[in-house]
């Protein structure tokens, strides 16, 4: 397996969380990642959609919640990655 980026995220006011980026996509000009928690093995993934504007230096990601949004892009990502099952 390749060794997988690593992002920190600073959400305001909390402590910086790591994820390890598994994929990443563009759907209609937006953004979007696919992490994970742990680097091997099983573990709880998100989908962040980058809301930042083009030419900002830093990305602003949000969890993508809007289940029609979310249940288009994890098949995304489950056609791009073989070994990927969202449950």
């Amino acid at each position: 397996m390749n060794k997988l980026e690593k992002i920190t995220f600073f959400p305001e006011g909390e402590d910086p969380v790591e994820f390890f980026v598994l994929e990443q996509t563009r759907i209609g000009g937006i953004n979007y990642i696919l992490v994970t928690d742990f680097e091997e093995g099983d573990g709880e993934a998100l989908i962040l959609k980058d809301m930042s504007k083009d030419g900002e230096t830093e990305s602003l990601y949000v969890i993508v919640s809007d289940e029609e949004e979310l249940n288009a892009v994890a098949g995304v990502f489950e056609n791009m990655l073989d070994d990927i099952e969202f449950v």
